[in-house]
């Protein structure tokens, strides 16, 4: 499927790879793919999100200590140590696997043949509780059909 992919969808993959090892999870969920988006400020799909990255960052990472609060954990000033690179391909969820052909599907609505970034931000839009993608765009107070009008006028 990647081949149906932009240079600029490729990109955002790549980018929540790397957001993945930095937050030291071992697999691509869609709330990797979503900082991934927001990893280039310029493109359409971040201008109709209109959050910036490091906002989004803060507001996952608070998800987080949240969750492990509700355990009795907490690590509040700790930091997570980057997921050591390896040769093996890193995994995607169930939920970030899901993004992809829910993207393709986004494609064929509007007649075209490449996934690109407004294709994967109107995929991660329609994620559902408790889908992590889902409880961030919940937290930032994401409009998501407000989302969705500003990416369709921008094609």
């Amino acid at each position: 499927m990647f081949e149906q992919f932009t240079a600029d969808a490729r990109t955002t993959v790549t980018s929540a790879l790397e957001t993945a090892r930095q937050r030291g999870d071992r697999r691509i969920g869609t709330e990797h793919l979503l900082l991934g988006l927001l990893d280039a400020p310029e493109s359409p799909a971040v201008r109709a999100l209109d959050i910036d990255l490091e906002t989004a960052r803060g507001a996952l990472d608070a998800l987080d200590q949240d969750a492990l609060a509700m355990l009795g954990i907490d690590v509040k000033g700790v930091a997570r140590p980057p997921v050591p690179l390896s040769r093996k391909r890193t995994p995607f969820t169930s939920g970030a696997r899901a993004v992809l052909p829910r993207a393709l599907a986004e494609v064929r609505k509007t007649g075209g043949r490449r996934i690109t970034r407004e294709h994967l931000l109107l995929s991660l839009l329609k994620c559902e509780r408790p889908d992590p993608a889902a409880e961030l765009l919940d937290r930032l107070g994401v409009d998501r059909d407000a989302v969705r009008e500003r990416v369709r006028q921008a094609e």
